[in-house]
């Protein structure tokens, strides 16, 4: 009787310690399978809420972006920051103030970390190459063009993405066969983005290619400007001071 319960004993042990790896292994697996997974959850929404404090939204806010990216918004216009298409999309006044507002705020600190590095840059240069002339480009400074003398008679339009009135606008200037040099707000530096737009707007490819339009990314510039008024902006040097016509 103590012999076969000593046997017993003994199976139910070696039992155990064969199972106990399989039990390991399983445990193993089951990890492998879910951690990554929820990993993955944890880090997009961990990013989600990331990108929108960067834009000053809320994460409610962010979810109905990426939301109205994914509709026809996204296909004709699938470059679209955040607020300019929240505000497009706005649902009431209130909703298109607010992300007006926010977007001035985020050009404003783009604008002026732009031109604290056009800052660091020019003095860079007075250090490395203080006999050297820089070129500046007609595209760097609105209004200046290779392909006018005075720059009093150069018109610049600031246009933006998603404005159906900027692309009426280019296209009268285009009929009035006057040069002018086209400036894209919120372009991102995205080339693509101008030339489809350009593209849309039946801007005439000759005139780009000899000059008499110019296809620029604003970088700030209609800000730094400081006029009135929303997009589309046609405006003049006069005397020296910029104005809208």
């Amino acid at each position: 009787m103590n012999n076969t319960l000593v046997f017993r004993a003994l199976t139910l042990s070696l039992a155990v310690s064969f199972l106990s790896p399989a039990i390991a292994q399983n445990a193993r697996t089951i990890a492998s399978t879910v951690s990554p997974s929820e990993e993955q959850t944890t880090t997009s929404r961990v990013s989600d809420e990331q990108q929108a404090r960067d834009w000053g939204l809320h994460t409610e806010e962010w979810a109905r972006y990426r939301q109205l990216m994914q509709g026809p918004l996204g296909i004709f216009s699938p470059n679209l920051d955040p607020l300019t298409a929240l505000g497009i999309e706005a649902r009431s006044e209130e909703e298109g103030d607010r992300y007006a507002e926010l977007q001035v705020q985020v050009e404003a600190r783009r604008v002026e970390k732009t031109l604290a590095y056009q800052r660091a840059y020019d003095a860079a240069w007075q250090r490395l190459h203080p006999g050297m002339q820089r070129v500046i480009l007609p595209s760097q400074t609105p209004g200046n063009s290779s392909t006018t003398a005075n720059s009093t008679d150069r018109i610049a339009v600031f246009i933006k993405d998603g404005c159906a009135p900027c692309g009426l606008a280019v296209q009268q200037l285009q009929v009035s066969d006057v040069g002018f040099d086209l400036y894209m707000v919120g372009s991102r530096a995205n080339d693509a983005l101008i030339r489809d737009w350009a593209k849309r707007a039946s801007i005439n490819p000759d005139r780009v290619r000899n000059g008499s339009i110019t296809l620029n990314h604003d970088a700030g510039r209609w800000l730094s400007l400081g006029l009135p008024g929303g997009l589309p902006a046609v405006v003049r040097q006069v005397n020296g001071q910029w104005q809208r016509q």
